[in-house]
């Protein structure tokens, strides 16, 4: 397991910044710690705990080969969160979440096939044989898709669970998540509800210094449970080639002693 999440580095990035009071989810107050000039103060010892509990949790789904599904479209947490979903090949939405992208999977993999089947029209040369309008029209499809598309292509079915930075912005995608009853994993501001994600993890979503951190920790127990399940593939392939020699010597054997028995017969 990736090692615990130190307070201190959670006070360094700003993690305990909340929202302004007025803008505040009531059901946030289990988890907040004081207010400082109308603005409230997230528990980092609640944080800690919460991240621990996420990390646990996504550790264990990566060792069982499950998909999770990183999702965050504001602008200072894209790029963090696409880095860190490439770093373990998990999928990720990180320009526009469509409508129906967990709960109409199945007209979401026309479109990334539809893109697929544009990619091959360029590469077998279909293209070359169509007016410039027409090439430039698919090519700027091709790209639309891409943009929004291009972090799911190797989904082929809806993932085991989501992480979502800001669960107020993404608000369709928890509410697609909980439907079909699919885990989820959130950095929970003090301005969301933290009974909509399964994990809550209790802390300043705003922040990029933030939204790293979490990501980051949170993108390392999915590493090691990656590495778990890589190991435990080697071991049983492993076990199953010494068995499989330990038959073959067994049966060599055998085979001898019936050689040695007809020699004698003879």
């Amino acid at each position: 397991m990736a090692e615990e999440t130190k307070i201190e580095h959670l006070l360094e990035v700003g993690a305990h910044f909340g929202h302004l009071r007025s803008k505040w989810n009531p059901n946030m107050a289990p988890y907040i710690f004081m207010e400082r000039n109308g603005i409230h103060i997230v528990d980092l010892n609640k944080t800690q705990r919460k991240l621990e509990e996420a990390c646990n949790a996504a550790h264990s789904l990566a060792a069982s080969g499950k998909k999770i599904m990183y999702v965050a479209t504001k602008k200072q947490a894209k790029d963090i969160v696409t880095e860190q979903a490439k770093r373990v090949n998990m999928p990720y939405v990180t320009q526009r979440w469509l409508g129906g992208m967990l709960t109409n999977f199945a007209t979401v993999r026309k479109s990334i096939k539809k893109m697929s089947n544009i990619d091959q029209m360029f590469n077998d040369g279909t293209t070359d044989k169509m007016a410039k309008r027409e090439r430039l029209a698919l090519q700027r499809e091709r790209e639309k898709l891409e943009s929004v598309l291009g972090g799911i292509t190797d989904l082929n079915r809806p993932p085991a669970a989501v992480f979502i930075v800001d669960i107020v912005k993404e608000h369709i995608a928890i509410a697609e998540a909980n439907k079909l009853e699919m885990t989820s994993f959130a950095i929970n501001d003090t301005n969301a509800n933290p009974e909509n994600p399964t994990f809550p993890i209790p802390a300043n979503d705003d922040a990029s210094k933030s939204i790293a951190l979490i990501t980051e920790k949170f993108t390392d127990a999915v590493e090691a449970g990656l590495k778990e399940r890589e190991e435990q593939k080697k071991a049983k392939e492993k076990e199953k080639a010494e068995a499989e020699a330990k038959k073959a010597d067994q049966e060599g054997e055998a085979n001898e002693g019936e050689e040695t028995d007809e020699e004698k017969s003879e």
